[in-house]
């Protein structure tokens, strides 16, 4: 015998009543209920909440919305019809006037993707997601106009975060479900929000639940997706800490301090992200993120978002070396820029990687017993040729100078036709020349560091030098000779 299926009382908002067949159920739903198919109906679906305890509640927050719905159509293209936002249609009551659930419309997710997985680029890879920047600065175009709609009505998400949004992977459009989730405006009452998420929360916020809360923090929330769809993902309140040392912050903790460190001035704790292309947004751009994060800016709504964005869509301009790419301003395309930066470390770190692991400057596979020893004793030996060597040339140096003045003889006349004077020059750059050899090479031939040593080798020069002029230019041996 088949098992009889849920029948429920649907009640739409010009008041009238009509009869629901529960079809399969479709999937768990989130915290508060479970998600069918409706017999007869391939369009809609229904949610039957978890826990009826909130009946009342819960019927006069579907009525509020069933009375205020924000305009935001389907759209078709290439003949079908993409549903951007589950809202309800009509409230579902069980035999004995309970409120369980709702009908809303049927949003195909197969078709879509989270907005989470757009932001990276490992992922739109995987799931086959087109590269195009293009696409993702209008799914942030889709994203502000569907906020603008719900604040239009006086209705906030709260709980506004890329994993509670959807975007249709063919033209990235917007798929929003668990409305019932938002925060509700009823004509006399507001029905508040349940859920809030970390790193989402703006910062006077930090202080408030989230029944509290209201348009200021759709404003912020909706600025950080923003931020994230133009900067690869990036957070706005993620970045490189100045001090290691220091206790790491949360990206909440971060918001909580307005620690925004892609704005006009320099943030104290942490320096943007490396590959971050904010330095490549427009003015205005910058100046809207720059309210939206700072502390005392005005938050730019979620119109003048829309607004932003359908300007930035309508005068990108192409890059010429990559065709999935497009830039703001005449600085260039920032994601060229930054995949640049990116290959240049990653071959920077295979190349550390190929090199060999080093411990002050010694190789790991070089620091066994035998290899040591071995090393030990080439470095000996050559310490024992370097030394030869400089023995060898210190004999030379000696011999060089002993015998300057018969080297000197033949140029004996010529000489003295230069006079005492420049012959006297020469002798002191000779000497200057002669330290600045020393210093030079003395890292081969550490004797040389010896400075006793170096300036005895300049002294016998300088006396051989000079006992040479005297001998070449015949003069007085005993110097007093000299005097009348």
């Amino acid at each position: 015998m088949a098992e009889k299926k849920q029948t429920y009382n649907a009640v739409y908002a010009d008041g009238s009543y009509g009869k629901i067949t529960l079809g399969k159920q479709i999937n768990k739903g989130g915290a508060s209920g479970k998600i069918f198919l409706v017999d007869g109906r391939p369009e809609s679906v229904v949610k039957i909440f978890h826990n009826t305890s909130k009946s009342a509640t819960n019927r006069q927050k579907l009525q509020a919305m069933l009375l205020n719905k924000p305009n935001f159509q389907p759209v078709e293209a290439n003949g079908i019809e993409y549903i951007q936002i589950a809202w309800p249609e009509a409230l579902l009551d069980d035999d004995k006037g309970f409120c369980v659930g709702y009908m809303m419309p049927l949003i195909n997710m197969d078709s879509a993707v989270s907005l989470d997985h757009l932001m990276q680029k490992a992922i739109r890879k995987k799931l086959h997601l087109s590269e195009k920047y293009a696409y993702r600065i209008f799914a942030a175009y889709n994203v502000a106009s569907m906020v603008t709609s719900l604040h239009k009505c006086g209705h906030y998400i709260i709980d506004l975060k890329p994993s509670n949004l959807s975007v249709y992977k063919d033209n990235m459009l917007v798929a929003v479900v668990d409305c019932d989730g938002f925060s509700i405006k009823g004509e006399k009452t507001r029905y508040p929000a349940e859920f809030v998420s970390e790193e989402y929360i703006y910062p006077e916020g930090m202080s408030q639940s989230c029944e509290e809360m209201g348009e200021e923090q759709d404003k912020f929330a909706l600025a950080v997706i923003i931020f994230r769809l133009l900067n690869n993902g990036i957070h706005p309140f993620s970045g490189t800490p100045k001090d290691t040392s220091a206790p790491m912050l949360t990206i909440q903790e971060r918001i909580a301090q307005y620690h925004y460190a892609y704005g006009l001035w320099p943030d104290k704790y942490q320096y943007p992200h490396p590959y971050s292309i904010h330095e490549y947004f427009n003015k205005d751009t910058l100046e809207m993120f720059e309210r939206a994060f700072t502390k005392g800016g005005i938050r730019p709504s979620a119109y003048e978002w829309q607004e932003h964005l359908w300007k930035l869509m309508h005068g990108l301009k192409q890059c010429k070396n990559n065709s999935n790419h497009v830039y703001f301003t005449s600085k260039g395309c920032g994601l060229c820029s930054v995949e640049s930066k990116f290959n240049k470390d990653l071959q920077d770190i295979q190349k550390q990687k190929s090199d060999p692991e080093k411990i002050r400057g010694i190789e790991i596979s070089r620091l066994s017993t035998e290899k040591v020893r071995e090393e030990k004793e080439q470095k000996q030996a050559y310490n024992i040729k370097i030394q030869r060597i400089f023995y060898g040339l210190c004999g030379i140096y000696l011999l060089f100078f002993a015998f300057l003045f018969k080297m000197l003889t033949p140029l004996q006349a010529l000489l003295q036709k230069i006079g005492l004077g420049i012959q006297f020059l020469s002798m002191i750059l000779i000497l200057i020349g002669i330290n600045r050899l020393f210093k030079k090479y003395a890292h081969l031939f550490p004797s040389l560091k010896n400075k006793i040593l170096s300036d005895t080798l300049l002294v016998y020069a300088f006396i051989w030098i000079l006992i040479s002029i005297v001998l070449v230019n015949d003069l007085p041996r005993n110097l007093f000779e000299l005097a009348p």
